[in-house]
């Protein structure tokens, strides 16, 4: 658990860490996020992270609490302060306080900026990847704006909980016309029966990984050639392999869907390579 939190201009104690009732992000969940993971006390990828952060904050009219060089110092100021060698940033930007109304303030309010930092175990991510994970498919109910990262978050939470009771990791979410999206926290990737690696365009309402954009930048280095492309639930059951990506996932094949298995049951080659690569990456 986070030991110290930052919160509108303040580092306390996760324990004292507290935002306004009338919060518009508590109201409304009128707000943004991000999540950067910190390995060996370096932040993975932090410049596309804030770049979607502040992508988010422009696509929902929020005024940005602080500049990118201040949100930097204080982003590295909360891991130091932590202690965390390895470690999860959960960043969240509202539009901030104001009394209850739908429509934004008549006045332009400072937003509410938190920022907190848990210890995360990359050797039990890389355990699990290699061992592979099971999942199912849900019906995607979501809004019409997930390239946002918004903190209205209410069908995926539904989602995973339907994974977790299902007694498995990832719910592989799929659109009225039977396309696999994304997973409820994940991108989603497919080695097909073709050989070739698909994963679903950005363009077709999903949102634009951080780890889905290192994993192809990685892919076009081992000469691993990936397409923008939809995939079928019955295509991703026929598929030689399944993964998903993320940046608390990193790559995690899924070995076995709706009961079914992917392949033959087990990680793949191409999940292999990727797997090592990306965290070789992370060590750098």
């Amino acid at each position: 658990m986070s030991r110290t939190a930052y919160v509108n201009g303040a580092y306390v104690p996760t324990r004292d860490a507290l935002v306004h009732i009338n919060d518009r992000g508590f109201q409304f969940a009128d707000g943004v996020y991000e999540g950067i993971a910190v390995r060996r006390c370096k932040m993975v990828d932090a410049g596309p992270h804030l770049d979607r952060l502040w992508r988010s904050m422009g696509e929902l009219a929020i005024t940005p609490p602080m500049g990118r060089k201040a949100l930097d110092v204080v982003l590295s100021e909360v891991i130091r302060r932590n202690r965390f060698s390895d470690a999860f940033l959960y960043i969240q930007v509202t539009r901030g306080v104001a009394p209850r109304d739908h429509a934004f303030p008549a006045n332009d309010i400072p937003a509410t900026l938190f920022v907190t930092c848990k210890r995360f175990d990359f050797d039990k991510v890389l355990q699990r990847a290699l061992a592979g994970v099971t999942g199912i498919t849900q019906p995607d109910n979501r809004w019409g704006r997930c390239d946002i990262k918004s903190t209205g978050l209410l069908p995926n939470i539904m989602a995973k909980q339907s994974a977790r009771e299902a007694g498995v990791f990832e719910a592989v979410l799929v659109d009225s016309d039977g396309y696999i999206t994304e997973g409820s926290s994940t991108n989603i990737w497919a080695v097909t029966e073709d050989g070739d690696i698909v994963t679903r365009p950005i363009t077709d309402n999903i949102l634009g990984g951080i780890t889905r954009a290192r994993i192809k930048t990685i892919a076009e280095k081992l000469q691993i050639s990936i397409k923008d492309a939809k995939i079928s639930v019955e295509q991703a059951k026929n598929a030689r392999e399944i993964f998903i990506t993320s940046a608390t996932s990193c790559t995690t094949p899924i070995t076995k869907l709706d009961g079914e298995k992917i392949g033959d049951g087990t990680v793949g080659p191409v999940a292999k390579r990727l797997i090592d690569a990306y965290f070789k990456f992370t060590d750098n």
